[in-house]
């Protein structure tokens, strides 16, 4: 088929437009003669380009046989590479395998003497240690000998003479007890006949004293009663026209600002609120101050109230005395 393809492309570059078969068929139309010739020259052709075919044939047959040749040959290198390959790896992990096996029983081994010089080594400091120890021991004992029969004989001195200071001071100190003893009850009894004098003085005059200033008291908290409620009464009396003036006046101001300004109602308000309360709290301040300051003249003249019956009466029981 590829054959008489190609055979057509030659034959139309070759002959042109008008094939052989064509021009042999127009011929054949135009004279009957020659048939048997045209047979002939088909059968050679057709040998000829059998002939043509079959080198072909042979050729592509030879072809694939080297090809596949080719490729057998390559398949049968790639299957000895990876054979020798495998044999050189499965060689070279058993090289590292037994490179691993020495390299482990060489650090046991290495770890072993180690190990057997460090327990001679832990032995011989036990030893020393030990020796050292006793050593050590032995000497402190001599030491602590020595110093413990110097340390018990200055003991021993010290609490001799440690006893005997006791002993002495017991003695002096029972000797002074006894004199405090004697000058305090001559002291005790002293006080207790001055006492006993000044019981008896202070009960004389004592009654006497106490209903004369107890009358003097009475006249005073009645004085100070009446001044305080005519005090309350004036402060009442100026709390109220306060008010009633502070109150008018704010009235007034408001009123007088609520015509002037109606559009602004908010603002006035607020005003009139800070504005009555700043009146409350001066009022508020003014009359805590007014209380603060009776409270603190109340106090003061009662103290001096009661200093001066304090003074009258220690004046009076030390004339007695």
């Amino acid at each position: 088929y590829i054959a008489r393809k190609f055979f057509h492309l030659w034959a139309k570059k070759t002959f042109g437009q008008v094939l052989p078969s064509k021009a042999r068929k127009i011929k054949l139309q135009n004279s009957g003669v020659g048939v048997f010739c045209l047979c002939f020259y088909d059968q050679k052709i057709l040998q000829k380009f059998f002939g043509e075919w079959k080198e072909q044939w042979t050729v592509c047959r030879e072809r694939k046989l080297t090809l596949r040749a080719d490729s057998h040959y390559r398949h049968l290198l790639l299957n000895l590479i990876f054979k020798a390959w495998r044999a050189y790896v499965c060689q070279q992990q058993g090289k590292r395998n037994k490179y691993y096996i020495a390299e482990s029983h060489a650090k046991k081994q290495t770890m072993l003497r180690t190990w057997q010089h460090w327990l001679v080594y832990v032995d011989g400091q036990r030893t020393k240690h030990g020796m050292q120890s006793v050593a050590l021991a032995f000497r402190e004992r001599s030491c602590l000998r020595i110093s413990w029969a110097v340390w018990r004989r200055q003991c021993y001195q010290k609490y001799s003479g440690h006893k005997m200071n006791i002993l002495a001071l017991q003695h002096w100190a029972q000797s002074l007890q006894f004199r405090a003893w004697l000058q305090w009850q001559e002291l005790y009894l002293y006080t207790q006949n001055e006492k006993q004098k000044d019981t008896r003085a202070v009960t004389h005059h004592q009654p006497w004293e106490l209903r004369r200033c107890m009358e003097a008291w009475l006249g005073y908290l009645n004085l100070n009663r009446v001044k305080k409620h005519q005090n309350e009464l004036a402060q009442e009396f100026h709390r109220s026209r306060t008010l009633r003036t502070c109150f008018s006046d704010w009235q007034l101001s408001w009123e007088c600002r609520r015509r002037m300004h109606a559009h602004q109602r908010h603002p006035e308000k607020q005003a009139a609120r800070t504005a009555l309360w700043r009146v409350f709290a001066h009022w508020k301040h003014y009359v805590l101050c007014v209380k603060e300051a009776q409270q603190c003249e109340l106090a003061e003249k009662h103290y001096k109230c009661h200093l001066l019956v304090l003074q009258k009466f220690w004046g009076c029981w030390k004339s007695h005395l």
